[in-house]
């Protein structure tokens, strides 16, 4: 995944989600720490895919409610799109859930009133007991890039997606290793 243009949230986010996925120490000294990024811990939610094809929010932070102006417990995330929006992203889900890596969605979400604000939203899968990542959970994050005062206050309410950046699957590391001896 191209990741330079990504907000600073993101990419501690997604390095995070590498370490744990990895069975890397999640304890090392120079690994970020919650108090320095008290605006991330209020924008993180959890979907939980249904039985009708749904990704109910389990779980968002106040941050995130305040900013869709209700509280998301039980609704379903592709309510928040529309048209061919939805369509787009619950096939995006579908990739990150059986991909069992991080996406990315950048589009805009927009009041009723008609303010706009650029989003970028990022989805990875919740890691299970033994590294498998088949779960049907997937780990959220909402950033808005700037422009919040332009809604004057409003809650969000519809989404567009400008791009989708999928899940990077390449295995990284050496793939054939060569061995000689001297005999």
């Amino acid at each position: 995944m191209q990741d330079r243009s990504i907000h600073p949230n993101t990419r501690i986010l997604i390095d995070a989600w590498r370490r744990m996925s990895r069975g890397q120490d999640t304890n090392a000294v120079d690994d970020p720490r919650v108090a320095e990024h008290p605006d991330l811990i209020t924008q993180l939610f959890v979907v939980q895919h249904s039985k009708d094809n749904g990704w109910r929010f389990r779980t968002a932070g106040q941050g995130l409610s305040d900013l869709l102006g209700r509280d998301l417990t039980n609704h379903d995330f592709l309510e928040l799109w529309s048209g061919p929006d939805r369509f787009m992203m619950t096939h995006f889900m579908e990739a990150i859930r059986y991909d069992g890596a991080p996406g990315i969605v950048r589009g805009r979400g927009e009041t009723l009133a008609g303010q706009r604000v650029e989003v970028e939203i990022t989805l990875m899968p919740l890691v299970r007991p033994g590294g498998r990542t088949d779960t049907p959970r997937l780990l959220g994050l909402y950033q808005t890039l700037g422009g919040e005062p332009m809604l004057k206050g409003r809650p969000i309410w519809r989404h567009r997606i400008s791009m989708l950046v999928t899940p990077d699957t390449r295995i990284e590391g050496p793939q054939l290793r060569l061995v000689t001896t001297n005999a």
